[in-house]
């Protein structure tokens, strides 16, 4: 099993950051891939950024391009998501899951945190 911790999330102004953190237990942290979701009320879950085992790899959806970046630190065993030039349609739950690949599914994650509010006021 693994457990996953999700911290960082908040009330933010447009155009400001937030680093979100996913604290991992359990298993070894660096024998999964890594990703961040997020679901916004009356909305699907949508994936908004993965990370391959070693780091070596990311991708992230087109809506966050340029603004949010995924990073891992293994002998943490923390994923991170910075998130800057937010903007009011980033308001979600913010997830971060564990799985066996890095892919864009839900299908692709093992496990789950219970998520965290991210709000951000125009």
């Amino acid at each position: 099993q693994v457990q996953l911790v999700e911290s960082g999330g908040g009330l933010v102004q447009a155009g400001g950051s937030l680093r979100l953190s996913c604290a991992s237990s359990g298993r070894t942290f660096s024998n999964y891939a890594m990703g961040w979701f997020r679901q916004a009320p009356g909305k699907e879950r949508e994936f908004v950024a993965t990370i391959s085992r070693t780091g070596a790899r990311t991708y992230d959806v087109d809506s966050v391009k340029g603004r949010f970046t995924i990073s891992r630190d293994n002998a943490k065993n923390t994923v991170y998501l910075q998130m800057n030039s937010l903007k009011p349609e980033d308001t979600a739950v913010y997830y971060c899951a564990a799985g066996e690949t890095a892919g864009w599914t839900r299908y692709s994650y093992n496990y789950w945190g219970q998520g965290t509010q991210v709000t951000v006021s125009s």
